[in-house]
């Protein structure tokens, strides 16, 4: 087997130009057993993702895992199920063209598309079609706003075993992490703000869940600073909205296994919640840019049923980022620094685009 993958021929004076990827976690390619199958043995076995001797884990996934969540997870992914598609795919692609058109209007000439790190399309696919086409300096964009070796790096990870495959290497950087960027957590605190516009502003016996996605708790003690950027998250966002401590919660969902995860968990804390008698809980997941089945079947849905079942009387899930105006303003501003350096604004003919303003009403975003 050749070590480096088929080259075009080298052009001389070939014109250097430039790319944006978005890249999300993935999502299996419908709500069937089938599709779960492949996209949980690709997710799992990503050493990231579960930090397992290999063997051992091999016989769990194999013998188990894979025998037993496809038919259950494709239940749930159905009941989140869009007519474009799974909710992941069609926000970040959504997102994608939204951020072409806004990198446009500030005079930028490039490409931007987006890829999966599990499913389809994959990040190889996705690079080699851009070098293809003459991309030579691409940006990757992880749409994790908080890094964690399970999220952020493998998508380095994956970057990286592309480039040792390929001869005529474009050059490449990545985005660490926005946790703390003033424009994320502005547009974080407008959704929330919008909501209460249509619900009302927090009681004294109200509360707001500002809920991530869990980590097992070995990788903070392993000096992964996931945990610690999701507290700044949390902590900015209810500075702005001007929130007593007693009035909010940061806590962590999704735990899988029995191993001790970070805590204070968020089914048990919505539990609790019901039964101490608070009435009204709002939840916000700021970890997720786009909804998927974490944020629409996991909180959305069985938040709701856990706190209503123990007694709490009203439940509000305020949906991700998605399309929203103000979040790709911030992403903007965010890629643009990144791009720092790179030559990629030209003259650009204005009646050749559509403008983002129909862009974004196409696409439902919000204003």
């Amino acid at each position: 087997m050749p070590r480096f993958l088929p080259e075009l021929p080298h052009k001389h004076g070939t014109p250097a130009t430039t790319a944006v990827v978005l890249v999300n976690l993935g999502t299996p390619d419908a709500p069937d057993a089938p599709s779960l199958k492949r996209y949980l043995r690709q997710f799992l076995s990503d050493p990231r993702v579960v930090e397992i001797p290999r063997p051992i884990w091999w016989l769990i996934l194999h013998g188990i895992i894979l025998n037993i969540r496809p038919k259950k997870s494709a239940a749930k992914y159905a009941s989140v199920w869009m007519p474009e598609g799974s909710p992941l795919r069609v926000h970040t692609e959504r997102q994608a063209k939204l951020l072409a058109g806004y990198l446009g209007e500030q005079g930028h000439h490039l490409t931007v598309t987006w890829a999966m790190r599990y499913g389809s399309p994959s990040m190889p696919e996705v690079l080699a079609r851009l070098k293809a086409n003459g991309a030579t300096r691409i940006l990757i964009v992880p749409m994790y706003p908080q890094y964690a070796a399970s999220t952020t790096a493998t998508v380095v990870d994956e970057a990286c075993r592309w480039l040792l495959q390929t001869r005529n290497q474009p050059e490449m950087r990545f985005i660490r992490n926005f946790h703390d960027d003033p424009g994320y957590v502005a547009a974080l605190e407008k959704t929330v703000r919008q909501h209460w516009q249509s619900h009302g502003q927090l009681t004294a016996n109200d509360r707001l869940i500002i809920s991530f996605h869990g980590l097992p708790k070995r990788s903070l003690d392993l000096g992964d600073p996931y945990f610690c950027e999701c507290q700044k998250t949390g902590r900015l966002l209810a500075e702005r909205l001007n929130l007593q401590p007693e009035q909010y919660k940061i806590c962590f969902q999704s735990r899988f296994g029995k191993a001790e995860w970070l805590q204070p968990y968020t089914a048990p804390t919505l539990h609790a919640l019901g039964k101490e008698g608070i009435g009204r809980v709002d939840i916000i997941c700021p970890g997720f840019v786009a909804d998927c089945l974490e944020t629409l079947e996991e909180i959305a849905q069985e938040g709701r049923d856990d706190f209503l079942a123990a007694g709490g009387k009203e439940y509000h899930y305020i949906p991700a980022l998605n399309e929203d105006n103000r979040w790709l303003h911030a992403l903007t501003h965010i890629v643009e620094r990144h791009l720092a350096g790179w030559p990629s604004k030209a003259a650009i003919d204005p009646k050749a685009q559509e403008t983002t303003a129909g862009l974004a009403m196409k696409l439902g975003a919000h204003a």
